[in-house]
């Protein structure tokens, strides 16, 4: 009886002794997780869309960041073109001092852009490789291994995009078009708007000739061009297309 009543206390303690040791060889509840969404699907397809709607209000506020630096932009070169077109004796160098307000502004965008790109791109990957599936299971998965890739993504969370793309492509579609406005009305302030002086003198800022002025201006706008040449030949035609001609996930 003694020898079966210490058996007992025995097991009792070693029992009660695993499950005290969190190292007792039994795995926990966060280490077989995904096998049991696996044997569960209904919880996975639940927390999947729990994950791709808070990825969609992270892209929709990095968007938001986006807008607001545009909006920014656009309010101050509008106020800059009222200010030196409404009177003679308002200094035309103004425009050129807008021209790199535009710049400092790109440059910020182009930063919001590469934190945007971020969440967007995990988007795109459940858009082109699990709802267009669904839509459409006739057709070959663009991406196989899109679990692994937005898996290793959330692990270690990684820029995609370039910063000269990122630049250029902002560049392209935002800044580029509102520098040639403020190019547009500089030609004019200093040539149109004064035809008594000759553009080489108008165009003088602070003792520096015009012609100097206008061939920085010149070299400039040579660049900006090369910079939205080189994205639209080598970086693809935009956000909405570059998955098929350039891999963002590509390792």
């Amino acid at each position: 009886m003694g020898g079966s009543g210490d058996a007992t206390g025995d097991g009792r303690d070693e029992g009660t002794a695993n499950d005290r040791d969190p190292s007792g060889g039994s795995e926990t509840p966060d280490e077989n997780i995904g096998e049991a969404f696996a044997e569960d699907p209904s919880d996975a397809i639940s927390l999947l869309g729990h994950f791709y709607r808070g990825q969609m209000d992270r892209v929709t506020s990095w968007r938001g960041r986006l807008d607001q630096t545009s909006y920014w932009a656009v309010t101050i070169i509008a106020a800059l073109l009222t200010w030196v077109f409404s009177s003679a004796n308002n200094p035309h160098y103004l425009l050129l001092i807008g021209m790199g307000a535009l710049v400092v502004f790109l440059v910020v965008e182009t930063r919001r852009y590469r934190a945007y790109d971020v969440w967007r791109e995990r988007v795109r990957l459940l858009e082109q490789d699990l709802f267009a599936e669904l839509f459409d299971p006739d057709r070959d998965i663009s991406h196989p291994d899109w679990r692994r890739r937005i898996s290793e993504d959330l692990r270690n969370p990684a820029v995609k995009t370039p910063v000269f793309t990122a630049f250029s492509r902002r560049l392209r579609r935002i800044y580029y078009p509102l520098s040639l406005v403020l190019l547009a009305a500089w030609v004019a302030r200093v040539t149109v708007f004064q035809p008594k002086q000759s553009w080489r003198t108008t165009a003088g800022v602070l003792g520096i000739p015009g012609s100097a002025v206008a061939a920085s201006v010149a070299v400039f706008y040579l660049a900006a061009t090369a910079a939205v040449v080189y994205g639209v030949v080598w970086r693809g035609g935009g956000e909405f297309h570059e998955r098929e001609q350039s891999d963002p996930w590509k390792e």
